[in-house]
Order: structure tokens, then sequence, then C-alpha cells
């Protein structure tokens, strides 16, 4: 899982990714989402297409306000406490309840500006120094499953964010509705790392920039959303910015999901100091209290332009996996609201709660998180969020089930059959190497996951919200399976519904963290095969026919069908 980026001024060459010499990115872009608006309104997708107006509503607010100390009690170290009650899983997503709902509330000030990226306005709040690139040493190390070469077209840079961020107190219980309020705190100096990669000719760039909360479960800085959705945010022209948010990715610190192997030990838990001292040695980080405003103020650097070379960016979103989903749950439910720093959030993988807030100087506390209230993101915000989740996230550990809630105009959640939390998509070559029983998920996630990505931008820009999707069926806590083991319900693709094999979030014997989030692949019998397909022609039928169904509905894009027929299987059906 574990690989280092090549040093500045290597070849990159990533094959999936095609620039044609005769059209511009935009042009191809513009041409897309023509499409993909017209295909919604074709298939009916009411809630994708009757917001023309909407989304300019949704996108002027009015003017955000500074935030202001104010009396409040001091986020406790040990893990949040809440009894979260056993009940049948409604037939519609229900949002929990509370008997008294804390209200978030932002002093008045006179405090604010008017965002010169976007129409809405924001607090004005410190940004992040991104002047300094860094270089030498092993070049720039992100851990990832899959090359993490650029393909033409595309230039990486990395820098040094620095400055002084605040830590946040909560006032009152981090209550179910999201509605929580925070008030900044003590104040410490930072020196992290923000990783770039974006479209060498700004000619080339969308104006959107994706902004990861890099992953440290693993022990280390890792990009998954990006590796999940590369082939999409590079052919759209954004730039993708991933952020060393957490202590642990710079200082290092304990590992909570390990990866067996060799190359994985020799970095796991060391941060990037301690793997790479002449490039990394000056950083430093003041804990996990201060990580959600080094967030926001790269966030603010970006949106001005720095770290950009000559690109000037018009929307800026955040996106997280995992515990950086978790994370985004704090932000939005706690941060956002005080900074207006981000015009979207792409939360995948979140768990039924949002990250605990811990002391000055400490690592955020992920397993002590999970005692926390399960809450859902806030229902007042005015920036688009899309909800994008595995079976794994819905009924398993993450138990993110308990904190459903319904689509609105401004939110949106996928919630996908037959995938895992991860797979073997993202752990790529490394797959092989992780004994769980069973041979992992092999599910489609990543095919669905860059559709989302596209319907999110769309969205972001032009105020028209994504396809809907059905739930996953969950009953008592437990999903609902078929005959054959796979779930019911969700969102649905052809590896689902014209099965040649179990894809399952259901994870292997072996007893470990990672095994637990790795689902599942398990053979079907032939004479099973033989009850579903009369042949092999019926079955590569059936498999086309969903497949266009896919696609027709959104969940799939065009461009990504060559990716969803590779799970298609002929060879185990019969002739």
């Amino acid at each position: 899982m574990i690989s280092a980026d090549k040093p500045e001024g290597s070849s990159r060459g990533l094959s999936m990714i095609a620039h044609g010499a005769d059209e511009t990115r935009s042009v191809r872009r513009n041409a897309r989402r023509a499409t993909l608006l017209l295909g919604c309104c074709t298939i009916g997708a009411l809630a994708a297409c009757s917001s023309d107006d909407r989304g300019a509503d949704a996108a002027v607010t009015t003017a955000a306000t500074a935030p202001t100390t104010t009396a409040s009690a001091p986020a406790t170290d040990g893990p949040m406490t809440s009894t979260t009650p056993a009940t049948e899983a409604p037939a519609e997503p229900t949002t929990p309840q509370t008997d008294e709902p804390a209200q978030t509330t932002t002093p008045e000030t006179d405090a604010h500006v008017e965002s010169t990226t976007s129409t809405i306005a924001r607090p004005e709040g410190p940004a992040a120094d991104v002047s300094e690139e860094l270089t030498g040493g092993k070049g720039a190390f992100i851990a990832a499953g899959t090359t993490t070469d650029l393909g033409g077209g595309y230039v990486e840079h990395e820098y040094v964010a620095s400055g002084t961020a605040s830590s946040y107190v909560a006032s009152g219980e981090l209550t179910a509705d999201g509605q929580w309020t925070f008030s900044p705190d003590a104040t410490g100096p930072y020196r992290t790392r923000v990783l770039v990669r974006r479209p060498e000719e700004a000619a080339d760039f969308s104006g959107v920039v994706i902004v990861e909360w890099l992953n440290v479960s693993g022990g280390v800085d890792a990009n998954p959303d990006f590796e999940t959705m590369r082939e999409e945010i590079m052919r759209e022209g954004a730039a993708w910015v991933g952020v060393s948010a957490q202590i642990i990715g710079v200082e290092g610190g304990p590992v909570a999901v390990r990866v067996p192997g060799d190359l994985a030990a020799a970095v796991v838990g060391k941060g990037l100091k301690g793997i790479d001292p002449a490039r990394y040695g000056s950083l430093q980080h003041p804990g996990d209290a201060f990580s959600y405003d080094i967030f926001t103020q790269v966030a603010r650097a970006l949106r001005a332009g720095g770290a950009l070379g000559d690109l000037q960016p018009v929307h800026v979103v955040a996106a997280g996996e995992s515990q950086s989903a978790f994370a985004m749950v704090t932000y939005i439910n706690g941060v956002q609201p005080l900074t207006k720093a981000f015009d979207g959030f792409f939360v995948h993988s979140r768990g039924a709660v949002g990250l605990a807030l811990v002391p000055a100087g400490a690592p955020s506390d992920i397993a002590g998180s999970f005692g926390g209230t399960p809450s859902i993101l806030r229902a007042d915000t005015d920036v688009p969020i899309f909800e994008l989740q595995t079976e794994s996230d819905v009924a398993g550990i993450l138990n993110s089930f308990s904190a459903r809630q319904p689509d609105t105009d401004l939110f949106r959640l996928w919630e996908v059959a037959g995938t895992a939390h991860a797979d073997a998509h993202t752990l790529g070559s490394n797959a092989g190497t992780i004994d769980c029983g069973t041979p992992i998920n092999d599910g489609p996630l990543h095919v669905v996951a860059k559709a989302a990505l596209r319907h999110f931008v769309t969205w972001v820009e032009s105020g028209v919200a994504p396809p809907t999707a059905p739930l996953l069926d969950v009953n008592g806590g437990a999903l609902q399976l078929d005959a054959d083991g796979i779930a019911r319900g969700g969102l649905r693709t052809p590896p689902v519904d014209v099965p040649d094999r179990i894809l399952s979030s259901t994870p292997g014997p072996t007893a470990s963290i990672i095994c637990t989030l790795l689902g599942s692949t398990n053979p079907m019998t032939a004479e099973r095969l033989a009850e579903l397909y009369p042949s092999r022609a019926d079955y590569e039928q059936r498999y086309a026919a969903a497949a266009d169904e896919s696609i027709a509905a959104g969940y799939v894009l065009e461009q990504d069908r060559a990716a969803l027929d590779a799970y298609s299987h002929p060879e185990l059906v019969a002739g």
C-alpha cells in the first residue's frame, strides 16, 4: 500500500488519461456536462433536473460572520458517551432525533469579505503561507496502493503550509442533529505540507480545487480519494491538493490500521519527518486540536491562488475518506458555519460519528470517537454535501446507518451495494499481500465514485443536484441479503444485479482490523450460474443491459463503461 512519488522532474505516464491535441479539457468538459444534464432529464431524474433556479438561490447567502470566543464548556479528554437505541430499520431514511437539539449561533460582526471566487460571502481570517516549495530528499511521499505517476498535462508540486492555527472548543453537547457550536480556543504555530497536483496549463484548468484531508489511519499520509477518483479528477481538469492535516502524518504516532509487509513496516507511524528528514525535517505540527483551522487556512490560501501557479480557482471543495470523513463530519457540523471556507463537501465512507476534539499536542482518537453520539450532517448548510457510502460503512463497524439522513436540496446520499470500505482497487498490487481467509472485495466502488464526483462538481458549479439512489435494506442493524448472499437495495451495478461472483462487505475469517474493512469476493457454484444464465451469451447480454441502465441512471459515466465491463467474467459461465 506504500509508495513514494518520484522526485521532481521525473517522467509520469498514466495511460488511462488521454489529452486530445485538437480540443481543450474545458470544451470536452462542457460537452460532457451538457450530455449529463440532458441524460438526467431524459430518465426523469426530477431531483437532478428541477433545480435550475435553486442552484443560484443556494449559492448566494447572507454575509457570514467571524466567530468570537464565548463562555463554553471545554472538550473532555475522554470519549464522548451516548446510548444508541436499537430499532428496526425504517423503510425510508430517517433523521436521528434528540430531545434538546443544540442551536448553532454565530455572533454578528462587521468582519467579513466578499469572496473573489464564488458568490458566498466569507468571514475574514488568516490564510496559510504556501510560498515555500519543498524539494530535495527522496521526493514527495504519499502512501498509495496504485501508481502515483501523473499523465501528460499535469504537474506535481509540494509546499510548506505555515501559520498560527486555532483549536476549537465545543459549547454544549455534540448532538445528533449536527448543529454544533464551536468557538476558537488556544493557538499554536504550524508548518505542515500540502501536495498539489494540477493542470500544467491554465487553459486546461476547470476552476475547481479539490482539497483532500489526507488519511492517517494506516500511520502514514495516504490519498484514498485521489486514488479512487484520479481519472475523473484529471480528465475534468480539476486541481487536487492533499493536506497533511493531522499530526501522525507529520510527526508520527500510533497506527490504527496496520497493513502487513516489510515496506509498510519501514514507514508507518514515523511521520514525514521520520521518513525523509532531509525533505521534511523542518515541519512542525501542534496536534490535531488545530487540524481544522489548518485545513481552513490552506483553503483560504488556495482560494487566493496560492500554490496553484497561474491557475485562478473558482470553487474550492473539501473531500475526505474514512477517518478523514469522520473529520469532515466534525468540520461541517462545527467549523464550516464559522468559516464558510468550502463551496461543498465530498464525504466518503463516514462513520456514525464525527472525529472527537482532542487536547493540544495529541493525535485524534479514532477508536475513542466511536463512543460519540451518532450525528447527521447538519441540515442547515448552504453548500452541497455528497455522502458516498459502501456496504461496510452502513452496517459494519462504522455503523453509518444510525446517522442516515434523507436527501435534500443540498444533501445527497448514495449507498453502493456489493462494495467494501477498502477493496482490491484501493490496494492495487498489494491486495495479494493481505490474507483475510478469502479474497477481498473486488467491487466497482471506484467506478461509481467517479460518477458521484462528476455530479457533485456539477452541483457546486451550477446548482443541478445529483440523481437520488435507493438505500441499502437494513433491518435490526443488519444488511438484508438475497439467497446468494448479495445485499438487497442500495445503488445497484451490474456485478450485483447480474452476478458471477458474490461481492460482499462480509469479511473473511481472519481476525484483524484491516480485514473487517475489506469485505469479500466469493465464487458462485457452476450449478448456480447455470440456473441464472442459460448460456454465456445470455449472461453477456444481461450484463450489457444492466450497464446501460447504470449509465442512464447517472450512477456510472459513459467514459467508465470499459472499467465497469472489466468486472464481468463471462469465462465463469458455461457456453
